[in-house]
């Protein structure tokens, strides 16, 4: 008895040890994006697209076990062996496409921080500067283990979608039929929104920023059970609030779904469920917005100084890592000045950046397929069946809805 109890000790202890790459990366994907996505979701088709969350969090929790698996067995990032095993072109051309789908993220981030506080009345001129400056600040003069450790406590707000989703007291019999009955409609919108719900739940970014972040912690394969439950836990956790913002928006909207024109359209319309619920879902938006805007300008750092060579990590300097601190400098300056353009199109630009994501994830989940399967690298800890055919159904269904759109598109263009 005594012994099972120190080895239940000793699991608990090395669990909150390796706490934090796969909890922070699964959570932080309900960003801005994912948020107006999943409130478009519930505003437009009530609680259809609840039945695509299973799936989804099978795939997400499968892809992101791939990545801190190879992050732990290997010691490095998922770039930087695109690169071993791949070349310097093909990892450059990846690096540029994922550059351009990071930018749109975090662009939306920044949107998403406007249109937060915009609901109290604070300028986008305002808010935007203010926290570009705190998320550069952060990573900057911070080492890893506080800005993991602000991170985690950012985690824990987004309970604030739970509540916000009771408070609107929805349909609870309707919502359980609808999370196992799948619906598919060869609709131009409904398409896009599917892509776009793949695409804010399983980013590609994610995939780049969790081995980095594994690797950079010093998890190894003696962590790797208890670090393979964190990743786990968190995707299930990026579920269940998804769960919740689709269906206080469905709630908000079931007498009247439309399309609504940004995420404090939907935060608004809590307003007949009480002044707590819009409170609750804006606090939500605002932190998931500049907790993210942290995230991807870290992930793209991260992904393109390991696939071309640099030092990287905000446990280095300025001086140890430049190319790392001047890249992230860099694209949150871009991201907050293109947000506080006159008449920019925030709206577009969030739901654009989702898209983007479901389109680049096959290409990058190719890659991890690959890689992981390689005994070279991985040794006995290549895929097992079961992930490489969820990995690959994945990728299929992925391409095909894409497809399916621009058909849909072509012959309809308006």
């Amino acid at each position: 008895m005594g012994d099972l109890l120190s080895r239940i000790k000793r699991h608990i202890l090395v669990f909150f040890a390796v706490l934090g790459p796969g909890f922070i990366t699964a959570v932080v994907d309900n960003d801005s994006g994912g948020i107006y996505t999943y409130s478009q979701a519930g505003a437009r088709w009530l609680y259809l697209p609840l039945w695509t969350l299973l799936p989804i969090t099978i795939a997400l929790i499968v892809t992101q076990e791939m990545c801190s698996r190879m992050g732990a067995v290997t010691g490095k990032g998922l770039s930087d062996l695109i690169r071993e095993e791949f070349g310097l072109r093909m990892t450059f051309g990846i690096m540029i496409l994922l550059v351009l789908a990071n930018l749109t993220n975090i662009v939306a981030e920044f949107a998403g921080v406007a249109t937060a506080l915009d609901i109290y009345g604070v300028s986008k001129f305002i808010s935007v500067p203010i926290s570009a400056v705190v998320v550069w600040f952060l990573a900057v003069k911070g080492n890893y283990r506080s800005v993991e450790k602000v991170f985690l406590f950012a985690c824990v707000i987004y309970v604030s979608y739970i509540a916000a989703g009771i408070l609107v007291k929805p349909d609870w019999k309707e919502a359980a039929i609808q999370s196992v009955h799948p619906q598919l409609m060869m609709d131009q919108g409904y398409i896009t929104m599917l892509i776009a719900m793949v695409g804010t739940t399983i980013a590609p970014w994610m995939q780049f920023y969790l081995q980095a972040a594994v690797v950079e912690k010093g998890i190894t394969v003696k962590e790797y059970r208890e670090s393979r439950i964190e990743v786990v836990v968190g995707c299930i956790m990026t579920s269940v609030i998804a769960f919740f913002i689709i269906v206080a928006c469905a709630g908000a909207y079931r007498d009247h779904p439309t399309d609504i024109g940004s995420a404090k359209e939907a935060a608004l319309a809590l307003k007949p469920f009480g002044q707590y619920s819009v409170l609750l879902f804006s606090a939500g938006l605002l932190n998931a917005s500049v907790f993210a805007a942290c995230i991807l300008p870290l992930s793209t750092a991260y992904s393109v100084c390991e696939g071309l060579g640099f030092e990287s990590g905000v446990s280095r300097t300025w001086r140890e890592a430049p190319i790392f601190y001047w890249l992230y400098t860099l694209l949150i300056a871009v991201g907050a000045g293109i947000v506080i353009l006159p008449r920019f199109p925030l709206v577009q630009m969030i739901l654009l950046s989702q898209v983007l994501n479901g389109m680049l994830l096959p290409f990058i989940l190719i890659f991890m397929i690959i890689l992981i399967n390689r005994k070279s690298l991985m040794h006995e800890w290549i895929n097992p069946p079961a992930y490489n055919a969820v990995a690959w159904v994945t990728v299929i269904v992925v391409i095909g809805m894409t497809l399916a759109l621009t058909g849909i598109t072509i012959r309809n263009p308006q």
